[in-house]
């Protein structure tokens, strides 16, 4: 019987997987290098998903201001993809997003239309001047980027969730 997957909090001790789970997607492009210094310091931003004691993927809740995060580093260990894992971590960051405050929730990325199935949208890169100020205008990649700025506002009062398709309104 396989086990539930849950999330939490990664821990310190953890770094070394979460370290190895991006090492081994940067091959795809997908994903910015992280050092393992890095990971250990901001390890409490860290979500990992557990099926029981094995690290199955991560995601970072990453301020970029008191009003913006980002998700970032979203990998999964290729053993447990198309299982459900990387939704998890998207919507256990987002909570964790609203919960500490920020206004709005955005991602970088070459799946534009993974983010979009969950709620955000597609912006110009200009939207995201925390970002650009932040990380990209140090990446060798900066003014060739084939990256899409995805956008999620958290400050709604109504909070539907992205698979409640019936009160979801979409437009053609």
């Amino acid at each position: 019987m396989t086990r539930p997957m849950t999330c939490r909090t990664a821990k310190t001790t953890q770094a070394a997987r979460i370290h190895a789970l991006i090492s081994a997607s940067l091959a795809d492009g997908h994903l910015l290098p992280r050092t393992l210094p890095e990971i250990q310091t901001h390890a409490e931003r860290f979500v990992v998903a557990m099926q029981g004691a094995k690290v199955a993927g991560c995601a970072e809740l990453a301020p970029l201001s008191p009003h913006v995060a980002e998700v970032r580093s979203l990998t999964v260990d290729g053993s447990a993809r198309g299982r459900g894992v990387g939704s998890l971590l998207v919507e256990e960051v987002r909570r964790r997003a609203r919960r500490e405050g920020f206004d709005t929730l955005c991602a970088f990325t070459h799946a534009p239309g993974y983010f979009i199935q969950r709620g955000f949208s597609i912006v110009p890169h200009l939207w995201l001047p925390e970002k650009i100020f932040t990380d990209c205008t140090g990446c060798p990649r900066f003014r060739h980027c084939g990256q899409y700025a995805m956008m999620l506002s958290l400050d709604s009062t109504v909070d539907v969730e992205p698979s409640d398709s019936a009160r979801i309104i979409r437009c053609a």
